[in-house]
């Protein structure tokens, strides 16, 4: 193993010692069809939002984008395997065999230290979401990202940002939702925890209700997000939902008024 190659292996092995990895790899999933790295190893998109983006390119890449490395960019490194044919490997037919002889690394420049057009995720515009002074207020950064077509956006507690891959109020309001949840409980579980995920789309869909948002647009998909979480609980939606209510009133609370986190509990507590 040269240095490099266990360079990398060991900065995952320390990520995995502060808790970071599983986060990373929930986020992992969300690259878009149309980015190089959607085609990489579960390993080196880990590695790529351990770096702290969702969007990294060889030099050459980004230049048949259009875009250059920025002065004085650091590179990230994934693992690449070195597969070769030896004339001593062969198969059943007599055939030489392709055989991993080990790894190596490539440098990739990440996104955010690249500068030139801009790329087709970049041009998503952002209208100006409702309650978007409350994730500023919070330290939240949103940002428009790379989507897959079957998550739309993303919180990141160790980025402090919020991903959107749609201007939808709904999908920011799911995850400002999050953002208050965290804040509400302490810590989220790391992925697409069930009862955390009913919390979010029960609080986003209330808060479409509140701005006067058309429910015939969103109350379909809200039902069926929440009925294939509640499903993994053994649950109906109406039970599913029930569960999660007192959190989910303190979200509301939270996003919705300026009182800290302690004063909400305590007066939610207090009423009841």
């Amino acid at each position: 193993m040269n240095d490099k190659v266990k360079g990398v292996l060991t900065a995952i092995l320390e990520c995995f010692q502060s808790g970071n990895v599983p986060e990373a790899i929930a986020i992992s999933m969300f690259p878009s069809a149309d980015t190089p790295s959607s085609m990489w190893s579960l390993l080196n998109r880990t590695i790529m939002f351990l770096s702290g983006t969702a969007d990294a390119r060889g030099y050459r890449q980004w230049q048949s984008a259009n875009r250059y490395v920025v002065k004085g960019a650091k590179a990230i490194h994934i693992l690449v395997p070195f597969i070769k044919k030896g004339k001593e490997d062969l198969d059943g037919q007599g055939d030489r065999k392709a055989i991993l002889r080990g790894f190596g690394v490539k440098p990739v420049f990440r996104v955010e230290d690249t500068d030139g057009e801009e790329l087709d995720y970049q041009q998503i515009e952002l209208p100006d979401l409702p309650l978007i002074e409350k994730a500023e207020a919070w330290g939240i950064n949103v940002k428009a990202v790379p989507g897959n077509y079957r998550y739309y956006g993303f919180f990141s507690p160790k980025n402090r940002e919020i991903g959107l891959a749609t201007p939808e109020e709904k999908t920011f309001f799911h995850e400002l939702a999050h953002v208050a949840h965290e804040k509400v409980i302490g810590t989220l579980k790391n992925g697409q925890h069930p009862l955390q995920e009913i919390v979010a789309e029960l609080s986003a869909q209330a808060l479409c209700k509140i701005i006067g948002k058309e429910q015939s647009d969103t109350l379909g998909n809200s039902y069926k997000y929440i009925d294939t979480y509640a499903q993994k609980l053994m649950m109906s939606p109406y039970s599913a939902c029930l569960k999660v209510m007192s959190d989910t009133e303190k979200v509301l609370h939270l996003i919705l008024n300026d009182e800290e986190i302690g004063k909400v509990s305590t007066r939610i507590e207090t009423a009841v």
